[in-house]
């Protein structure tokens, strides 16, 4: 991993796998209730996000079983996977801080 911030599709697939492993389907629909319903993996886009995680080292088949005559993967999180979601965690936690101190130094409330 480079030290550049993580796309969102990234971020909310490793957050979808870092509580307990998941096959695709499911890490698909725990992205979708991470963000809100505002990203939804298309299944070219999910398997490809997973395999280049799987290159990169960040997280690992954790079993693969067949159902109904195909195979399925259940994916973890690998400790060097941990590691970048949660020095991403971190990024974006300081970047929050720095933005609500900042909006608290102008005195103005955020207006929508």
């Amino acid at each position: 991993m480079t030290n550049r911030a993580m796309q969102e599709p990234t971020l909310l697939l490793l957050t979808a796998l870092a509580d307990e492993p998941r096959h695709g389907y499911a890490a698909a629909r725990e992205v979708e209730s991470i963000s809100g319903g505002r990203v939804k993996m298309r299944t070219g886009t999910l398997y490809g996000a997973l395999e280049r995680l799987l290159q990169q080292g960040l997280i690992q088949v954790h079993k693969e079983e067949v159902v109904d005559s195909r195979l399925r993967r259940t994916y973890t999180l690998t400790a060097p996977g941990r590691a970048a979601l949660a020095a991403e965690a971190e990024r974006i936690a300081a970047t929050a801080r720095e933005a609500t101190r900042r909006l608290g130094a102008t005195g103005k409330a955020a207006t929508a």
